[in-house]
């Protein structure tokens, strides 16, 4: 691995390739945080792909990209005076060490539940009206509801046992059954979305989480589903042509080959 010296030299030289791009390149010039907001949003869902794809090499790539970013929004700050990559460097080293005092002063944490408990209650010291001050809106529904709970269980509100959690996902989907036979459109939805959050909720006790374990089930049902595809291409049959019990065997083959 590289040492601390080249760590910084590499660094450095992304700065200075920084700096000429945005004072010699047509695109670079022009653009603003606004016209990046978009494209680093993508940058970080293509990292997140590649975690979960396990694709280390692919994973240093994206990685480049999403720093190219933070290093690009930094120079836009110094060429409005506003903060420079220093600062953002500073700012981030400083929440750091105010928020571990069981690292840099003499706070006593016995584990990890007592961590994320300090770091939650420094934030309101911090001037936060509400631990859910951090969780961004934009974030997906799925993202945001698992950091929610979170939040709230870091200052103690929270189930006590996972059974307790699982109690309340069989409550929510009697409730989601009666609105079903009940056919109102409304209340089924309300009833979904308390279904799923408690089942979040019942992830982050078993230490699942849920954004990843959803991915993965997507990930393996389209390769099943092209591997349907490819096989009912192979006998020049459109899939609509084909039966279930048809489309079944090929859908058993795809799950032995994963």
């Amino acid at each position: 691995m590289n040492s601390r010296a080249n760590q910084l030299k590499a660094f450095d030289r992304l700065l200075t390739i920084m700096d000429e791009l945005r004072a010699q390149c047509p695109w670079d010039k022009k653009q603003t945080m606004e016209t990046l907001r978009h494209l680093t949003i993508e940058e970080t869902y293509e990292l997140g792909d590649a975690i979960l794809d396990k694709d280390l090499d692919e994973v240093k790539k994206e990685l480049g990209d999403v720093l190219l970013h933070i290093v690009f929004y930094a120079k836009i700050g110094s060429e409005t005076k506003d903060f420079d990559i220093a600062d953002v460097c500073n700012t981030i080293c400083d929440k750091l060490i105010h928020r571990h005092p069981h690292i840099y002063s003499d706070v006593k944490v016995e584990n990890e539940e007592d961590v994320k408990r300090n770091w939650e209650n420094l934030k309101l010291k911090e001037g936060k009206s509400s631990v859910l001050e951090g969780v961004p809106k934009s974030l997906p529904a799925l993202v945001k509801a698992n950091r929610i709970q979170e939040k709230v269980a870091g200052v103690g509100f929270d189930w006590e046992k996972p059974e307790q959690v699982w109690e309340k996902v069989e409550e929510e989907l009697n409730e989601f059954q009666v609105e079903v036979k009940a056919k109102d459109a409304d209340k089924m939805e309300s009833e979904f979305g308390d279904v799923m959050f408690s089942l979040v909720n019942y992830a982050r006790f078993l230490n699942i989480n849920p954004e990843n374990a959803l991915e993965r089930t997507n990930k393996k049902f389209s390769k099943r589903f092209q591997y349907l595809e490819e096989k009912a291409k192979n006998l020049n049959k459109p899939l609509k042509d084909m039966t279930l019990a048809e489309m079944d065997i090929f859908w058993e083959e795809a799950k032995t080959m994963q």
